[in-house]
């Protein structure tokens, strides 16, 4: 166990950016050395204003280290840092160090593929994992021009930020970058399997693991026509070209985040590449994230923010851009409706826990803090933000002042000041008051229908004394007459609205504004009648988030919820609703019911109505059946899909379908621990992998559980991935008897998940592992107590009081 590294605060940013210039970074590594370590060597030069300041740095070993040619003490690296007393002028830093291949997918991240035993390498720099990459300053505002030379296994391809070339075997020479800072720093190395192009003057490229080849060929033209339409529409909407030479897509295997948009060089989870069928809604969500990443080139990459308490400039921005692209630009025009059922809850759920926080001027105190930010407010709050700044503003305004934005910061860094400085050039008038009420202010206003007076009611967070001003929509009807549509402008705490004793309300349907929004007790009762015949897909996704933000809030009980999906679900032509819905109702509708396993039933019944009347062969069927198999109690049919009898005429058991019954066989005792090692061995993919570990520890067997604490505890060793899944399946609903025991395990152990864990996969950890399942206000009190506890970890504190919190809320389900 290595001791832990310090994250970089605030303050010391501020303290070394005054101090420093960076000028280069000239990088050399070598992949070729061990399987478990290699060798990087880096020259830094800089210009210093004199003065002590300190070099981020992560090895396993320090083999040489000279400032201006003079050695200095290996024995000075201390957690991650080596102190530098520098003197005003110009320097020259040398580190030669072993560095570790690491398995948690930061830093350079080395994984074996099952399938054929092919080793590849990617780089995720992000959030103090860079100095784990090479030696450098890890801030975004001292960025550099980085220069990178890579030695690799022969038949290794490398790709970097910069285009490179093969000079002699197993040699490579990437050109020199614009400037960087050190978290946009990447490198994929292995034997890929890469597809070429060219688009508009700029080399187009896709690369995979060689075991999934043939399906990233299948995936190709689809992926490289959102490219280049996203391409040409974002070089319209900006005027201002892509800065970054040749454009590379690598998807990677066990990659934390949904994507990282290294310049020239983003990285995707592999996942993205299909290999086994896909519903429309997933094609979707890879068309917008890689519009999305390609936003990044110009929000993040090319002007960076000078912290991550701006980090929204970059998260917000892309979100936003990258649905708007697809909207506009792609064969996808219904990315927003898709983003309603995929996005809003997350932001909006986020927005009502204890650790909510602005979208801008987060608190980011360090590094580490700041990878947790990166949540719902920064992507779906934020973006909502910025689509009614962009309604108030008008669409000239707003990019004539992005685009001077860029002009003004081009390869440099901006804050948020900077930005609305340009936006009130280009014509948008004083911000000020928008920037504080929407910005700056953290929680979201609920607005609720008080029927009993006919008014609105706007109430600010607790604790929060905002005064944000709302224009939205509400959409009204009667059972059996078509909705109608009225514009609502809420400048103060109450709003007249008309409506009969008959007629259902929906508040903010179509995402006008960023608010709690939630049904009334009479709209409520009224909805199972008026969903069905609901045909604006986006209206409908409107009404379903209204209900999930009353479950959440204990204002709607698990039987309105199980009616509502009773009428809507048999006649629900949209994959993205059933794909969001259907899972939401299985984790956590089913069992905050009086009776849960009656609840999985009447769930699968509505998915079993929809099967009977979907296209064969379509989307709908295809999410339909997976919620089908989720929500199945009992063997029998589950068993019968798995022999191919009896499956709906079209679908076909492929691989991801057949793990699907397979975890959920296991879960109901139907699977042993040889049964499930021998379909692993007959199918030993990354991806089955996962599945089999999330099979195992769904097992309703103490043997089962034992064998997934033994992973979470570090006894045996498991990938991040796996981790994921397997918390997934050890708090199975249904199974407390067996996991009752583990509670205290886990609030008396999970303080030292430190020792084991860092970064992104600390937190997933946290969460993944969290009782979610032991619905009972001591744990909750318990989970509070420990959130206090002096000296817990950042990253732990947070997700425990998040967690506390959701465990509340759902025993306030349950009550309900």
């Amino acid at each position: 166990m290595s001791t832990p590294v310090r994250s970089l605060r605030l303050s010391e940013a501020r303290e070394r950016a005054a101090l420093l210039d960076v000028s280069s970074y000239d990088v050399s590594l070598d992949l070729a050395v061990d399987d478990r370590v290699f060798r990087s060597s880096t020259r830094i030069r800089l210009t210093s204003h004199g003065g002590e300041t300190f070099l981020d740095l992560q090895p396993t070993e320090l083999h040489r280290l000279e400032l201006d040619g003079r050695p200095l003490d290996p024995g000075l690296l201390d957690r991650g840092r080596v102190p530098l007393p520098l003197s005003p002028g110009e320097h020259e830093l040398y580190v030669d160090a072993t560095m570790r291949f690491r398995n948690d997918g930061e830093g350079l991240h080395a994984h074996v593929d099952p399938a054929d035993g092919q080793r590849y390498v990617y780089g995720m720099a992000f959030m103090d994992a860079a100095p784990s990459i090479f030696a450098c300053f890890d801030q975004p505002d001292l960025k550099a021009p980085v220069t990178l030379h890579v030695v690799a296994p022969h038949d290794w391809t490398v790709v970097g930020n910069a285009p490179g070339e093969q000079v002699e075997p197993g040699r490579w020479e990437l050109a020199t970058t614009p400037p960087l800072p050190p978290y946009l720093v990447t490198l994929v190395a292995g034997p890929w399997h890469v597809i070429r192009e060219e688009h508009d003057g700029i080399p187009l490229s896709l690369s995979c693991r060689t075991s999934i080849a043939e399906h990233l060929d299948r995936d190709a033209e689809e992926i490289l026509t959102v490219t280049r339409q996203s391409l040409d529409e974002l070089h319209r909407l900006f005027g201002i070209r892509y800065a970054f030479g040749d454009y590379h897509q690598a998807f990677v295997p066990e990659f934390n985040a949904g994507a990282m948009e290294n310049p020239g060089c983003v990285t995707l989870r592999d996942a993205y590449v299909f290999t086994s069928r896909a519903t429309r809604g997933q094609h979707v969500v890879r068309a917008i994230t890689v519009a999305h990443e390609l936003a990044h080139q110009w929000f993040g990459n090319l002007t960076t923010p000078v912290w991550w308490d701006d980090l929204w400039l970059n998260e917000s921005f892309a979100e936003y851009m990258g649905n708007r692209v697809v909207a506009d630009a792609t064969e996808y025009a219904d990315a927003w409706t898709h983003n309603a059922f995929a996005r809003r809850q997350w932001g909006l759920t986020a927005d009502q826990r204890p650790t909510t926080h602005p979208v801008a001027g987060n608190g980011a105190t360090d590094a580490a803090s700041a990878l947790q930010d990166f949540d719902g407010i920064s992507y779906a709050k934020g973006s909502s933000v910025l689509k009614q700044l962009n309604a108030v503003v008008g669409d000239e305004v707003f990019f004539r002042g992005v685009v001077d934005h860029f002009e003004r910061h081009r390869f440099g860094n901006a804050t948020m000041h900077d930005l609305f400085a340009s936006w009130e050039r280009a014509g948008a008038g004083d911000l000020g008051a928008f920037t504080d009420a929407w910005l700056r202010t953290a929680g979201a206003d609920a607005l609720v229908f008080d029927r009993t007076v006919g008014v609105v009611r706007r109430t600010p967070p607790p604790g929060r004394d905002s005064d944000r001003p709302h224009v939205l929509r509400a959409a009204l009807a009667r059972p059996g007459e078509r909705w109608s549509v009225q514009h609502l402008q809420i400048d103060g705490p109450v709003m007249p609205l008309a409506a009969a004793d008959d007629q259902a309300v929906v508040l903010d349907p179509f995402e006008d504004t960023w608010a709690l929004v939630q049904p009334d007790a009479t709209t409520v009762r009224l909805l199972p009648a008026l969903l069905p015949a609901t045909r604006d897909p986006m209206l409908r996704a409107g009404i379903w988030n209204n209900v999930r933000t009353g479950l959440h809030n204990a204002a709607v009980t698990p039987a309105d919820v199980l009616a509502l999906l009773t009428a809507g679900i048999p006649l629900e032509d949209n994959d993205d609703a059933l794909s969001a819905l259907l899972p939401w109702a299985v984790g956590k509708v089913a069992p905050l019911s009086r009776d849960p396993r009656e609840a999985l039933r009447t769930i699968h019944d509505a998915c079993a109505a929809r099967l009977e009347t979907a296209e064969a062969g379509g989307h709908v069927q295809l999410a339909a059946f997976r919620g089908a198999v989720t929500s199945a109690t009992g063997s029998d049919l589950l068993k019968a899909w798995r022999r191919g009898e009896g499956l709906p005429a079209g679908l076909d058991l492929d691989s991801d379908l057949r793990w699907l019954v397979l975890v959920q066989l296991a879960a109901l005792g139907e699977l042993d621990e040889a049964e499930l090692s021998g379909e692993l061995e007959a199918e030993p993919t990354a991806r089955t992998r996962v599945d089999h570990a999330r099979a195992m520890a769904s097992r309703p067997t103490a043997e089962a559980k034992a064998w997934a604490w033994r992973r979470f505890t570090g006894v045996v060793e498991a990938s991040n991935y796996e981790l994921e899944a397997i918390g997934e399946g050890f708090w199975r609903p249904g199974q407390e008897m067996l996991t009752a025991g583990y509670v205290d395990r886990y609030l008396a152990g999970i303080g030292d998940a430190p020792r084991l864990h860092s970064g992104w996969v600390l937190g997933d950890v946290t969460r993944a592992f969290f009782p979610l399942t032991a619905l009972d206000r001591d744990v909750v009190a318990r989970a509070e107590s420990l959130a206090a506890t002096e000296g817990l970890d950042p990253t732990v504190r947070r997700v425990v009081r998040d967690q506390a919190d959701e465990l509340r809320r759902r025993i306030a389900g349950r009550e309900a």
